[in-house]
């Protein structure tokens, strides 16, 4: 399933379908595409973020590859109906519960982070966040108060089960990796991270040939641009785990390299990449596809089982970035379609 949202994501969405047709060609596979709207221009056709046809749809695909939602037009925090409650929708409907964000600094593009050389040396990790608690889906009130004033509130909500589940993910994929998680939380203020904790101190108990610890977010933030190769794994909550992804970004130069993978217990996987919208450069052809498609390469991996395709995705790309290629995110001239051209041609 195929959802290109607002913004770029037509565009890149486009480049993410034209690989998968590329990989088809080389392996001989089939792919079925089907489309539909998400965000925005769904607002604009039906009135909602996603309609109940467009998840039943998605919830009937073996995989959904989205590119981004959200439109100026809709910025208004007043706005009843927002592009985001559809990506909120979808990760609920489709019951993914576990977002895979690498972050993997390639040597030809140390340059294009801001970020010191030697700061980015070995840098290869992981965040997991949990996709289905937390502030984003918690009790939301608004209360009109005399004299004018407004009281809101936004519930901070986690079951001891959702924490789990992710934990025990977190220590699975830590096993095929390095072998080290960080937790991430803020156990010294919120009630809610105390839980976390408690349930990561289990977690690790039962998995002691992986090494655990334990960081507040504040200081998570600060260690990921102090010392970023420190992580192999890192887990962590849904507002959490939002922010220092986006943070992890300029890592590796460009929001507009990384993938990601959001994953649940059996249903079908969603595969984004990590930028948003990018409604100032929509239209101009100049976006970065090398995200979408990494995310590709995620959903053959995960939801389909085409490790060797995965593969052979990612050394592409590999090669296209080493041998020179680059839109212009990253310094580079090549348009979008050049840069997939690129990437498509070295699929070998």
């Amino acid at each position: 399933m195929l959802l290109p949202g607002d913004g770029i994501g037509p565009e890149v969405v486009a480049e993410g379908r034209r690989v998968l047709e590329a990989v088809a060609r080389s392996y001989a596979h089939t792919f079925e595409f089907q489309e539909q709207a998400i965000g925005g221009r769904s607002i604009d056709r039906f009135g909602t973020a996603l309609t109940d046809d467009a998840l039943a749809a998605c919830q009937a695909a073996d995989a959904v590859l989205l590119g981004a939602v959200g439109a100026p037009k809709y910025d208004d925090p007043a706005s009843k109906v927002r592009p985001e409650q559809g990506l909120l929708a979808l990760r609920k409907g489709l019951g993914v519960f576990a977002n895979l964000r690498p972050v993997k600094v390639h040597p030809a593009l140390v340059d294009a982070s801001p970020l010191k050389a030697d700061k980015l040396e070995g840098v290869d990790l992981l965040v997991l966040r949990e996709l289905t608690g937390g502030l984003y889906f918690g009790r939301k009130s608004r209360e009109e108060l005399p004299g004018g004033h407004v009281k809101v509130t936004d519930a901070m909500e986690y079951h001891d089960y959702e924490i789990q589940r992710i934990l025990d993910l977190a220590f699975a994929l830590a096993r095929a990796r390095r072998g080290k998680v960080t937790s991430v939380d803020k156990a010294n203020v919120l009630d809610t991270s105390r839980l976390w904790r408690q349930i990561a101190v289990k977690a690790g108990a039962a998995n002691p040939d992986i090494a655990l610890d334990h960081m507040l977010v504040d200081t998570a933030a600060m260690q990921l641009v102090a010392n970023p190769a420190r992580f192999d794994v890192v887990v962590t909550e849904n507002m959490f785990g939002d922010i220092l992804t986006d943070e992890a970004a300029v890592l590796a130069g460009s929001m507009g390299m990384l993938p990601s993978a959001s994953l649940g217990e059996g249903g079908p996987g969603l595969y984004e990449p990590i930028h948003g919208s990018a409604p100032d450069i929509a239209g101009k052809g100049i976006a970065n596809p090398a995200g979408t498609i990494l995310s590709v390469a995620l959903l053959l991996r995960h939801s389909l089982r085409l490790d060797r395709e995965a593969e052979a995705v990612e050394r592409a790309v590999d090669r296209a970035i080493t041998e020179g290629c680059r839109t212009r995110d990253l310094g580079g001239t090549l348009t979008t379609t050049a840069m997939s051209d690129a990437i498509i041609g070295r699929l070998g």
